[in-house]
């Protein structure tokens, strides 16, 4: 018997704005909307997501919340490193602050948080997923993006949805910071530490603070806490 709360298309607009639809109507904690594609898929800050069949393309509905809606990206990102390294022992995912999902230097997928609010309050998050499994890398960009099938030949995205699914429905939103053990897991993942950037801040990465945000040190010795903006590697190091 297949799971109630997995609503699958073959194709739409974007999993996320059909998730908040399903939301509004009264749709339960840990529904999700998976689609073999998606024809106007986001990523963040708006940029579009090319989402082509034989890609992973899901979102799942949070709720109740608490305070730790804030740190859902980088919980989901940890709930899908595990799941994703059981598929085969060669795979080992990093994850680059806040929300993409890196094999080696090449970025595997991201994670996009949406909350939609009522009264004042977060009434519901939509977690979005978009993991490149088997589907075709837009031209041009075969240096930046990989695909899981490179290192998992029998990789596909049902595959996939089956291993990070139950880790994510897992994913603690009450939490307002980052406990003990969830720090070590980021520290051993983070894929932008001691990595000089050029921006939005120049300095180098120094890892994650227990409310989410990254360390970073500044040329003068300084040091600052970023909480958004979007990270700019300094050239001299390998762009992903």
């Amino acid at each position: 018997m297949g799971d109630p709360l997995i609503h699958r298309l073959e194709s739409t607009a974007s999993t996320m704005d059909l998730l908040h639809r399903l939301a509004q109507e009264g749709a339960e904690g840990g529904t999700v909307v998976v689609a073999a594609e998606q024809t106007a898929g986001r990523g963040s800050r708006g940029r579009d997501w090319r989402s082509p069949r034989g890609g992973l393309w899901m979102s799942l509905l949070v709720r109740p919340l608490a305070a730790g809606a804030d740190l859902l990206s980088l919980r989901a990102g940890l709930a899908i490193a595990d799941g994703l390294e059981r598929a085969g022992p060669a795979v080992r995912i990093g994850l680059k602050w806040p929300n993409d999902l890196m094999l080696g230097d090449r970025k595997l997928g991201g994670v996009l948080c949406e909350a939609r609010w009522i009264g004042g309050e977060a009434a519901w998050v939509a977690i979005g997923v978009g993991i490149n499994v088997r589907n075709p890398v837009e031209q041009g960009l075969a240096d930046t993006a990989a695909t899981l099938a490179e290192l998992v030949a029998e990789a596909t995205p049902e595959l996939v949805l089956d291993l990070i699914l139950p880790g994510l429905r897992r994913v603690n939103a009450v939490s307002p910071r980052l406990h003990p053990g969830e720090l070590a897991a980021l520290a051993r993942r983070d894929w932008l530490r001691g990595r000089p950037l050029s921006g939005p801040v120049a300095g180098v990465a120094e890892g994650i603070a227990p409310d989410g945000a990254m360390r970073l040190r500044r040329p003068d010795g300084t040091r600052v806490e970023l909480r958004a903006g979007t990270v700019q590697l300094a050239r001299q190091d390998v762009s992903p």
